[in-house]
């Protein structure tokens, strides 16, 4: 189990924001935020990288914030794999035990369990500069579940990876996780990524977390129109809600729908485009509302079509299977009707939008739940960084790495 609670951090003009948040033993989380707003400060942090300004990491009941990285039991991967390009492949996996001291002979039980599990054992003896980015990543994997950590901690592993490479790592993980039931949390700006991985969503924008919480919540009931957009649901608009007769009525530019929801004045909603049906105008869509316009853009998504509908004031974006498109055959500058169910507006208050949207999850006291160990004294505070996930800054350049690390690695091999 980890929580985090309150945790902030400046760098510069940058301010991580007093972010909160709880993963239950054993869940996939992952973190959807675009570049720039925190999400790897925020794991660097929980690591044990950075000092916070403010704030706690709990680990497993134990409160953790002022341990080195190496006492915390927390695994790393980065986006950039960081092998030492001077080892093997079983030596990289192996640094992070010789680093604690785990005799030889378990050093090497422990190097063939994890590669007969990632499917990698045909790679040990290779040097790293013959390794694909994908084997690469995975023999970054391979070297941070060799301590046996008990949380592990992503940042963007797929994102350097070309399609075919990210698409099998992505089921290799997910596979991973439902064999090992490990806490992992995982940040990413690819919504793709985060639905077939995740189970728990956070979105982050400029250091705040707007929206934390189960995977339907965050996709389906965004609660600003930032998460919405960010989760691709790309019908977002603000307009005027009264009640009427047990559902809401909400005046838009191209005219009024219906709406499953107790706000009234100004709100947002949203729409998610595959749950938006689209027909020739002279025929009646499917649902409730129906709203009119005329096709500006089509586009092939492989099984799907996307649709870009112009209608009085708003832009509708609609997402049909490839063999209805084929049946309908609508063209670009041809009227449509668009239809949808009151239950598929999603609505919530537009106030929140106007400072970033969203509100923190919340998190309720966190008594001591136990006592500090011997790693907050400020000599174990010294000590030095965490080579099972090397848990430098990830700015630092492989030359650097090294330079510090190296020689001492090439006098032991």
């Amino acid at each position: 189990m980890i929580r985090v609670v309150g945790l902030s951090k400046r760098f510069g003009a940058f301010q991580l924001r007093g972010v909160s948040f709880e993963l239950a033993p054993g869940d996939y989380a992952v973190l959807l935020g675009p570049t720039g707003c925190g999400k790897t400060v925020l794991l660097e942090t929980i690591v044990g990288v950075n000092r916070p300004d403010a704030g706690e990491v709990w680990v497993d009941g134990q409160d953790v914030t002022r341990w080195p990285p190496e006492q915390r039991g927390i695994g790393f991967v980065y986006q950039r794999s960081m092998l030492f390009p001077n080892l093997s492949v079983r030596a990289n996996i192996a640094y992070g035990l010789r680093y604690h001291g785990v005799p030889r002979a378990e050093r090497g039980r422990r190097v063939e369990r994890v590669a007969e599990l990632l499917a990698i054992g045909g790679l040990l003896g290779r040097d790293i500069a013959a390794l694909s980015g994908g084997e690469m990543q995975k023999v970054a994997l391979a070297r941070a579940l060799a301590i046996e950590p008990r949380v592990l901690l992503f940042d963007e592993p797929l994102a350097a990876l070309d399609p075919p490479a990210k698409e099998a790592l992505c089921g290799e993980l997910a596979a991973l996780h439902r064999q090992l039931g490990m806490t992992i949390l995982h940040v990413t700006h690819d919504q793709d990524e985060a639905r077939v991985l995740g189970k728990t969503i956070g979105v982050l924008r400029d250091g705040r977390l707007l929206q934390f919480g189960p995977k339907a919540d965050v996709f389906d009931r965004p609660n600003s129109a930032f998460v919405a957009r960010f989760v691709g649901t790309e019908n977002v608009f603000a307009g005027q809600a009264t009640a009427e007769g047990g559902l809401a009525r909400i005046e838009l530019g191209c005219g009024s729908v219906a709406a499953n929801t107790p706000l009234t004045g100004r709100v947002g909603l949203c729409v998610r485009p595959e749950l938006i049906s689209i027909a020739p105008q002279a025929l009646a869509a499917d649902g409730t509302n129906r709203v009119e316009g005329k096709v500006e853009a089509v586009s092939d998504r492989g099984a799907l079509v996307r649709y870009q509908v112009a209608t009085a004031r708003e832009r509708f974006v609609v997402l049909q299977a490839k063999r209805d498109y084929a049946a309908s055959a609508l063209a670009v500058g041809q009227a449509v009707a668009l239809g949808f169910e009151p239950d598929a507006v999603h609505v919530f208050p537009w106030e929140g939008d106007q400072n970033g949207g969203g509100v923190q999850n919340p998190i309720g006291p966190m008594g001591r739940m136990g006592p500090m160990g011997p790693a907050s004294s400020p000599s174990a505070r010294r000590a030095r960084p965490h080579p099972s996930h090397l848990s430098y800054r990830s700015h630092m350049s492989h030359s650097s790495l090294e330079r510090r690390c190296a020689p001492t690695l090439r006098a032991r091999r």
